[in-house]
């Protein structure tokens, strides 16, 4: 039940920072959308001072008249007086739509501003008006580059001894395993392409190693770290070590993209991920868990960080898989104890879920 709890407080405290970070995103979009609508006023001014320029030269070059000029300089300021009264009010609503909805907009929602926004200048030829450096073309919104998810993994968990192999690990197989969980963020490496990720984050992992043949971790009398036979018949024996950690990897992988005349989108679901990198961290933590019995009661022991583990944990890991769940392989390069004889390395196996 305390295990539970922990986990309990853990996925709370990631909530709240998620929660933190998602606020500040809708923030920042605000922000963005306030500094375009500042701009309005002098990109419209700055097109309608060319145009007037262009009319100016077309008088003084007898093309039109007066009159003419009068009511083409008109003509022009009350468009780009319009340009500015919409534009604002595009801005404003999707300002308003965001706080309303604190950042949670559905993709229909936002695509109010979905095109990018031009500045040209307007020439009149005869009864025929041509926008020269007005771009005509319209170009589509592209996926955001960086999106999150909450990662869960578990499987089994073991160690292998300096110079051995698994083989030679005095860990149960199947009763030695590990749990993880934490948040992840991916961003796309290249504006437009998704076929290479960069995944980082952070993650709290339980590690537990089940010890056979009745044996348990102990010290001697110069403190070293042993691991002997206990005096009695043991129900359970488990070392378990906590520790934060920060993940860095690329992921590669295919995409299935789709686009549309308004937005370019890039999925992974059901597509095939191959994640490479490694990992940092600390030590929060390492405890031995004793059960046996004496004269038929049920004797618990519980013993934290008398052990000299060490304190920076580090090394490889990957992950092949399919859309949200992989397969998941992590390796310590460190040793688990510090002073001791026994150099052993933390391994694990197991799926892991981004959610």
């Amino acid at each position: 039940m305390r295990t539970i709890s922990r986990f309990a407080l853990v996925f709370l405290f990631l909530f709240a920072i998620q929660s933190a970070w998602s606020q500040e995103d809708y923030q920042q979009e605000i922000r963005q959308l306030k500094e375009q609508r500042e701009q309005i006023e002098t990109q419209e001014r700055e097109a309608l001072k060319n145009e007037v320029e262009t009319i100016n030269k077309r008088l003084e070059g007898g093309e039109i008249s007066s009159d003419e000029a009068k009511s083409q300089k008109e003509a022009v300021a009350e468009k780009r007086a319009m340009n500015i009264e919409n534009r604002k009010s595009i801005i404003d609503n999707k300002i308003a739509l965001l706080e309303r909805n604190k950042g949670a907009v559905t993709p229909e929602e936002s695509d109010t501003d979905i095109w990018e926004e031009g500045v040209g200048v307007t020439v009149n030829i005869g009864d025929e008006t041509w926008e020269p450096f007005e771009s005509k073309k319209k170009y589509p919104k592209y996926d955001r580059r960086t999106y999150s998810n909450f990662i869960i993994a578990f499987g089994l968990n073991n160690a292998i001894p300096e110079g051995g192999n698994l083989n030679d690990s005095p860990y149960s197989a199947w009763r030695s395993r590990y749990f993880e969980i934490g948040w992840a963020w991916r961003t796309r490496v290249f504006n437009h392409s998704n076929f290479m990720r960069l995944h980082y984050g952070f993650s709290f992992t339980f590690n537990g190693l089940r010890n056979n043949k009745n044996l348990y971790y102990t010290t001697d009398e110069n403190n070293m770290v042993i691991r002997e036979a206990f005096p009695v018949s043991l129900d359970k024996s488990k070392l378990r070590t906590d520790n934060f950690i920060v993940p860095l990897h690329l992921e590669f992988g295919p995409t299935r993209k789709t686009v549309t005349e308004t937005r370019v989108r890039y999925s992974i679901e059901k597509q095939l991920r191959i994640g490479l990198g490694g990992y940092g961290g600390v030590n929060m933590g390492t405890r031995q868990k004793l059960k046996y019995r004496v004269d038929g009661n049920r004797v618990k022991e519980k013993s934290a960080n008398i052990f000299d583990s060490n304190q920076f944990v580090y090394g490889l890991s990957g992950w092949i898989g399919i859309g949200c769940v992989q397969f998941n392989v992590r390796y310590d390069l460190q040793t688990i104890l510090r002073n001791t004889e026994i150099q052993e390395k933390n391994i694990l196996f197991g799926l892991r879920f981004e959610i």
